[in-house]
């Protein structure tokens, strides 16, 4: 146990005196529109309502082009909203990435020119943090995501979900209080993607902090998550939020269990129709 809060207070600050509110971030009615609307702009999101709780892993899954990664977007502070107000920890959200929210993307992120460990200390360095510090809060973090004996070496000579570790380690380090990830394990295999789940349902324990992942896997949202919004076909709209009744010491291991299937089987029947729509095959047949 003493361990456990050890590990907490490296890789997150711990809450003031005042407990935490339980809306962490929150979307009214946004929408986002690329272009000008009536002029064939394309709407690409909403109207979306979404509250994320303190502390929650919750996850989005959507058909294809449904606007996912543009919610994640406007909740970060990388797109601003066409209508509508984001807020996060009470404070709107307008236009850049708030302090205390990180993110992490898909693609490959790591600076082919920097080891291991530069990767992991390069936020840390141009946000002028002491060296000492750094120091600290870096070697923690690569042993935290398996990455000690290989500290030293450069992306080139390390695996996919390697190369995540090191960009999912590079956003800790910062000690963000909301992670935002967009399909960061998309790339991986399906073996990668379990070990790669139970890591970050690890760090999500250890830090904290609340968690929106963007996925395309049914099962890794039924198996990850404590809630999952579904979303419609573009414009992409939550059309049912999902609690999957997990505790919170889980792993991969609860796919064994009945009520995966259940869950994954009610995110299909949702999905189906909202994907036939997004390929223009809706009521073509059974």
């Amino acid at each position: 146990m003493k361990a456990n809060v050890a590990a907490k207070r490296d890789l997150h600050e711990e809450a003031g005196a005042n407990p935490a509110p339980a809306v962490h971030a929150e979307l009214k009615g946004v929408s986002r529109i690329y272009g000008v609307p009536g002029h064939g702009g394309v709407h690409a999101l909403g109207p979306v309502d979404l509250t994320l709780r303190q502390g929650e892993f919750f996850s989005v899954v959507g058909p294809s082009g449904c606007g996912k990664s543009t919610l994640l977007d406007v909740l970060s502070g990388l797109s601003v909203p066409t209508e509508g107000s984001v807020s996060f920890e009470g404070k709107p959200v307008a236009g850049k990435v708030p302090d205390g929210v990180g993110v992490v993307f898909q693609e490959d992120a790591t600076f082919p020119w920097l080891t291991v460990w530069d990767n992991i200390a390069f936020g840390l360095r141009r946000a002028g943090v002491d060296p000492a510090e750094i120091e600290r809060r870096v070697t923690y973090a690569v042993g935290f995501v398996g990455l000690k004996d290989f500290a030293k070496a450069y992306p080139v000579q390390l695996s996919g979900g390697m190369r995540q570790r090191v960009c999912i380690a590079r956003t800790l380090v910062m000690r963000p209080r909301l992670i935002l990830l967009d399909e960061p394990f998309g790339a991986l295999d399906a073996q990668t993607r379990l070990i790669m789940g139970d890591e970050l349902l690890k760090l999500w324990r250890e830090t904290g902090a609340t968690v929106m992942l963007i996925t395309h896997a049914l099962d890794e949202a039924a198996m990850l998550s404590d809630r999952i919004g579904v979303m419609s076909s573009r414009p992409g709209r939550i059309i049912e939020e999902i609690e999957t009744g997990w505790p919170r010491e889980r792993d991969s291991r609860i796919a064994s269990e009945d009520g995966f299937g259940q869950i994954t089987a009610r995110l299909w029947r949702l999905l189906r129709e909202e994907s036939l729509k997004a390929a223009g095959l809706a009521g073509g047949g059974s």
